[in-house]
């Protein structure tokens, strides 16, 4: 009595008489959407893996792999930062340098130049400079143990580490390097390194990396074109962050115009929202000019004009201007795709360059006529007020796509989520039999998900009608292009519109007849 699995052996080909049971797999998948909410962020730090995408959620985070905010311009952690206070909490981080980077080093017990163990930061840059540690003796007779800490990790003890000579020097390497057991791992800290001279013996001591040679961050010549990186095996840069499954993407502080196109072209390709950012103290008229000149024209991409915000950096202590970027993209990343940036509270903000740095008396506020000059030239700016009341918040919703058909938010957002949705899950019915139940269960498949963003509110018409149609049949699949293994499945889909220019007629005055609408029993209105 076999139990096979459906197709699994030739079902008109059986000999022996017996009881053949299949497994018939669900006719119809079940297709879930892809997380909205992932921002790719590339930028600079002080510590951590390089051009290597890491997984992030909160600032503890960040601080565990990358080290504390630095005050400066390109930094990845401050740009985590102000999108966390939107919010967000599902980041992937890539840190770039400039090539020269150093990890901070330190020779224990040395004397001139023999020592029997040289200490490595794990990670280059200058907050390796920060490692200590102490050697004491172990818990067993005989033995010793090696702790090693920085701040913001948890310390690491190597217990017991016994022998003598270059045997116990070798131990102390194999230990930090390998781990002692399931619940002691590899030090995430350091790397050790056998010395020069194996007789010196060890003594109870503290040691500081402050005193060996100093860790660089590698940060100082890092520009917009360092950002972007390259798309060569290793990636570097921005392009580290292929298949990270990014919904929107923001290169820390990248101001500089020509590298502005080659991040909406990354965005196209990957299905991203590239958050981007003028220089900052920029006026109007340069802003557009410099966007007509470098050619940027797609719904790939939000450019933010360079108003840059003042935010109140604790970490450091300091009040600072710095990009839009993070504020931006925290608040995208904390709303459905269906929605628009338009007139949601922004958070962390305490000034802007155009309103004034906090506590001075400037309070300048955008006309209508440089808004409509921003948003003709498809540039989004922060402002406040806003079309809701005195707050922060970004004020068009607009990527820089000059189409009014896709120039919104939404449209950028929901078409990347269906479509990233779409690749994530159909490509299981590649290499199937292309007959009616195969019809069937793609347009049953995808009528199911575009009924279920109808149910959540992510689709919907004015009218009530279905806003979605599903095509998958002999209508678009003619024998000739079945013959030769091409399967059409043709989707329209009407998104929600934004409420952008909301009219409010009013009729007023002492010759104004009321006309009232007679309503049932129990309801007020006119």
């Amino acid at each position: 009595m076999p139990i096979l699995q459906q197709a699994s052996a030739n079902a008109t080909a059986l000999i022996v008489p017996d009881l053949y049971v299949q497994i018939v797999p669900p006719q119809n998948l079940v297709l879930n959407g892809v997380p909205t909410d992932i921002i790719g962020i590339v930028g600079t730090a002080s510590w951590g893996p390089v051009n290597q995408p890491v997984i992030a959620s909160s600032m503890s985070d960040y601080a565990a792999n990358f080290g504390p905010i630095v005050a400066r311009k390109y930094d990845m952690g401050t740009q985590m930062a102000t999108a966390v206070q939107q919010g967000a909490q599902n980041f992937r981080c890539v840190r770039v340098t400039d090539g020269t980077d150093t990890a901070a080093q330190l020779a224990l017990f040395a004397s001139g130049t023999q020592t029997p163990l040289t200490l490595t930061a794990r990670y280059t840059g200058s907050y390796g400079n920060q490692i200590s540690g102490a050697f004491s003796p172990g818990s067993q007779p005989n033995t010793w143990r090696v702790s090693i800490s920085l701040p913001g990790l948890a310390p690491e003890v190597f217990d017991n580490i016994g022998g003598t000579g270059q045997t116990f020097w070798q131990n102390v390497v194999n230990a930090i390097n390998f781990g002692q057991n399931l619940q002691r791992g590899p030090s995430q800290i350091v790397v050790a390194s056998l010395g020069n001279t194996f007789t010196i013996t060890p003594t109870t001591s503290l040691f500081s990396f402050a005193s060996g040679t100093p860790g660089s961050d590698g940060a100082g010549n890092v520009t917009a074109a360092t950002l972007i990186g390259e798309d060569v095996t290793p990636r570097k840069g921005m392009y580290s962050l292929r298949g990270q499954g990014c919904s929107i993407g923001l290169l820390a502080d990248a101001d500089d115009p020509t590298q502005w196109v080659t991040q909406a072209a990354f965005g196209l390709s990957e299905g991203v929202y590239m958050i981007l950012t003028g220089p900052s103290g920029d006026t109007i008229a340069n802003a557009v000019a410099t966007k007509q000149s470098a050619g940027l024209d797609s719904y790939a991409a939000k450019l933010m004009f360079g108003d840059w915000i003042w935010w109140n950096d604790q970490a450091n202590g300091v009040t600072r201007l710095v990009s839009p970027q993070g504020f931006v993209a925290g608040r995208l990343a904390n709303l459905s795709p269906e929605q628009s940036s338009l007139n949601k509270p922004l958070y962390g903000v305490v000034g802007s360059q155009k309103s004034g740095s906090p506590g001075t008396a400037q309070n300048s506020v955008y006309s209508e006529a440089d808004l409509q000059t921003l948003f003709s030239a498809g540039i989004d700016v922060i402002t406040n007020p806003q079309p809701g009341g005195a707050f922060w918040g970004v004020r068009c919703g607009h990527n820089s796509s000059s189409n009014s058909a896709t120039n919104g938010d939404n449209y950028t957002r929901l078409t990347n989520y269906i479509a990233a949705s779409l690749s994530a899950g159909m490509g299981q019915y590649v290499g199937e039999v292309i007959n009616v139940s195969l019809f069937q269960s793609i347009r049953a498949t995808l009528t199911g998900f575009f009924q279920n963003m109808l149910n959540a509110g992510m689709l919907g018409s004015t009218d009530g009608s279905v806003p979605f149609q599903v095509i998958c049949d002999t209508s678009n699949n003619p024998s000739t292009r079945t013959a030769l293994g091409y399967v059409q499945a043709d989707c329209q889909v009407q998104y929600l519109s934004i409420n952008e220019k909301f009219i409010v007629n009013v009729e007023g005055g002492q010759t104004v007849m009321v006309q009232h609408q007679t309503l049932p029993a129990g309801q007020i209105g006119s």
